[in-house]
Parts: C-alpha cells; sequence; structure tokens
C-alpha cells in the first residue's frame, strides 16, 4: 500500500479520540474521513500529517516507516479550514514562503509560483494580500501553497466548511477537478456528506474513534454496514417487522406512493404528519404502524395535507439489512 496506518491509538487527558484504527490508501486516491464531530477523523489526519504524535502506531509510507518522521520531513502538503495566510504577505509572497522553507533553488520560485496560481485561477491577483481577496479566493490560494511543493500526499482539514454554501460547492468541485489532474494522492476531512460523496473515490466513515465502514460512495449509499452508516450517509427509514426482517433500512426515494385505486395487499395506510416542498422533491413525513416514515417525491404535490391518509409501498428489493446497533 501507498500509505499504511496500522493500529492507531490515541487519547486525550483519558478519552479515548482513536482507538486501534487501521486503513490503507492507494496511490492517487481521494479518500474522505467523514464523521459527526468528536469522532477522530481530524486527529486522525493530524497524526498522518506529523502534526499529532500517537500513543501507538505503524505508519508506512511508500515501504518507509513514518511513525516517527517530523512533519516537516514527510513533503506533506496540508490545507486547514482557517486558511492560515500570512496577512502582512502578497498571495504570490505566500506562496513563494513555503517553497523557500523547503529549500526550492530560488531561481525555480517565481515560474513555480506563476504556475501554482494558474492552476487555481488566480493569476490577477499574485499582488493582493489575503484581506483583499473573497473567502473562496483565500482558499485557492491555501490550496496553491500546499500544492506548489509537489506533495507527495495533500493534506485537507475540513477546506471549505468557512464557506457558504455555493462558494463551497464551486471549489469543492475545482477540488476535485484538480486532484484528479494532478494524480496527488489526497485525503479530506469532512463532516459533510454530499462534499464526501461528490469528491471522493473511498469514504471512511468514523464514529467514537474508530472506523464503521469504508467503500465507495455508492456502496455505503447502498449497502451501509448498519444504522450508523445507513443514517450518515443520506436519509434513512428504519423499520422493524418488515418481509421477515426484525430490522430493516429504506432511502426515502424507494418508498412507493400508491396513487388511485384502493389499497393492495402489500400496501401499508399511513397518515400524513409533515409535508415540504424543496424544489425538486416534496418531502412528505407520515405515521405508518405507529413508525414515522419519510418519503420524497419528485415535483411538487399539493395535495398531501398534514391529515391526509396515503397509501404505500415499501419493496422488499429497497430494504437494506441493518443491526441493532445504535442510530
Amino acid at each position: 500500500m501507498y500509505l499504511s496506518l496500522r493500529g492507531i491509538t490515541k487519547t486525550f487527558d483519558g478519552v479515548t479520540a482513536l482507538d486501534g484504527v487501521s486503513l490503507d490508501i492507494d496511490e492517487g486516491e481521494f479518500v474522505c474521513f467523514l464523521g459527526p464531530s468528536g469522532c477522530g477523523k481530524t486527529t486522525l489526519l493530524r497524526i498522518i500529517a506529523g502534526l499529532e504524535k500517537p500513543d501507538a502506531a505503524d505508519i508506512r509510507f511508500a515501504g518507509r516507516v513514518l511513525t516517527d518522521i517530523p512533519a516537516r520531513e514527510r513533503n506533506f502538503g496540508i490545507v486547514f479550514q482557517s486558511y492560515s495566510l500570512f496577512p502582512n504577505m502578497t498571495v504570490a509572497r505566500n506562496i513563494a514562503y513555503g517553497l523557500e522553507c523547503r529549500k526550492w533553488p530560488r531561481q525555480d520560485i517565481p515560474d513555480r509560483v506563476a504556475a501554482m496560481l494558474a492552476l487555481v485561477n488566480l493569476a490577477d491577483q499574485a499582488d493582493k494580500h489575503p484581506h483583499q481577496l473573497s473567502g473562496g479566493q483565500q482558499q485557492r490560494v491555501a490550496l496553491a501553497r500546499a500544492l506548489a511543493g509537489k506533495p507527495e500526499v495533500l493534506l485537507l482539514d475540513e477546506p471549505l466548511s468557512a464557506l457558504d454554501a455555493k462558494v463551497r460547492e464551486e471549489l469543492r468541485a475545482e477540488v476535485k477537478d484538480l486532484q484528479a489532474r494532478l494524480g496527488v494522492t489526497t485525503i479530506m476531512v469532512t463532516h459533510d456528506q454530499h462534499e464526501a460523496m461528490e469528491v471522493a473515490d473511498r469514504i471512511v466513515v468514523m464514529n467514537r474513534g474508530r472506523i464503521e465502514q469504508v467503500g465507495r460512495p455508492v456502496d455505503l449509499y447502498e449497502r451501509p454496514a448498519n444504522r450508523f452508516v445507513a443514517g450518515f450517509i443520506g436519509r434513512i427509514n428504519v423499520v422493524r417487522d418488515l418481509h421477515g426482517h426484525p430490522l430493516a433500512g429504506i432511502r426515502p426515494e424507494r418508498i412507493e406512493l400508491v396513487d388511485g385505486a384502493g389499497p393492495q395487499s402489500d400496501c401499508r395506510i399511513g397518515c400524513v404528519d409533515r409535508c415540504v416542498f424543496l424544489g425538486s422533491i416534496t418531502r412528505v413525513v407520515l405515521t405508518v404502524d405507529g413508525q414515522s416514515v419519510t418519503l420524497e417525491l419528485q415535483g411538487r404535490r399539493d395535495d398531501l395535507a398534514p391529515g391526509t391518509q396515503i397509501a404505500i409501498r415499501l419493496p422488499e428489493r429497497a430494504l437494506m439489512r441493518l443491526d441493532d446497533g445504535p442510530p
């Protein structure tokens, strides 16, 4: 494996942040660490970067034992949520300074800075200072600085979470495009499932210091290992005693609304509690056999007011077997 993590353990003041985490990452892969606050994803990234010392670990990079190698000798590029740009330096100097610290030949630095600014579409912003840029532009500078030294691994610690929704969506598409063009192995920490599903080749779902499941976005969505993963990757209805399954999950969009004719043998009758129009879909929350169920229908529905009785079908082919762990 290009990057191999084995038995990574870390505690802070007696609280376990990472509990024996093991993971392999391939060269050129884009991997996202996804999970709620406090799950250990940022601690794991910082240990990979060399910014945090684990209590126990075996970390190998391209066959080389990395565990005791300091951060400055790992040639990993890092981008933080807070940008961490030098306010008194121009955009160009921010990028050049990182190369100077890495002992790049002085004659090569101007061309490399220019190339990085062109890469992130900021060639015309070289002489500005960070405060003169938007949040999205500042994060592009941070990304250019991290990539300038030709890192073997790019580490992104929730780099987009401080941006507004529209800019965040635009920038994550750019990050994915850049990663694909450069082929640099990338690990990104995020708590945003949509972000992870858009950019990642594989997602590592974490909870309470452990890995719950690793897989492609489509695999985690369609075949979650347990209730936690099912509930964290998209929306899920957890239903009991259905088609012989003691506990099963079904996605809201897989539930079928039975219109027109009277109830059929495989239908269930529910009472609408709430109906919300969300633009491309209408989300309906109803009570069925004493359980709360959410379904999502394409387009706008004005005929499903609270109190309306409707018939639904939960196709057996759409059910996912789940364990009985905590949601």
